[in-house]
C-alpha cells in the first residue's frame, strides 16, 4: 500500500503568507522545471483504461510520470516510488509548505 502526502501551507500561521498555494503559483513554479509538465488529464493505463480530469504536473523520472496534483490550494503526491519523496521535499521546500502523510 502507497502513502500518499499533501504538500500545504495549511499548519503555517504567518499573516504574511498565503495559506493556500495556487494553481497559478503552480504552473508557474513547475514550468520552470524541466522534468515537469502539465496536463488536465491524467491517464492510467493496465488491463484497462481510466482518465481523471484534473490539474496534474508530471514528474518525468526515468521511464516512470508522477503526478503531483494541485487540488483545493494543495499539492498531492503517492510515494509508490521512493526517489519521489527527496523531490517532493525539494518542491515543498520551493513553494514554502509542509508535507502532512495521509
Amino acid at each position: 500500500m502507497s502513502q500518499r502526502y499533501r504538500i500545504t501551507r495549511a499548519l503555517q500561521v504567518n499573516d504574511n503568507s498565503e495559506a493556500v498555494i495556487s494553481l497559478e503559483e503552480c504552473k508557474q513554479y513547475f514550468a520552470s522545471q524541466s522534468d515537469f509538465s502539465y496536463t488536465p488529464v491524467f491517464t492510467i493505463t493496465g488491463t484497462t483504461t481510466m482518465s481523471i480530469e484534473g490539474d496534474f504536473f508530471m514528474w518525468s523520472y526515468g521511464d516512470s510520470k508522477i503526478p503531483f496534483r494541485h487540488y483545493q490550494g494543495d499539492v498531492y503526491v503517492s510515494g509508490t516510488n521512493e526517489a519521489v519523496i527527496p523531490r517532493m521535499m525539494e518542491v515543498a521546500s520551493d513553494l514554502r509548505a509542509d508535507i502532512v502523510g495521509e
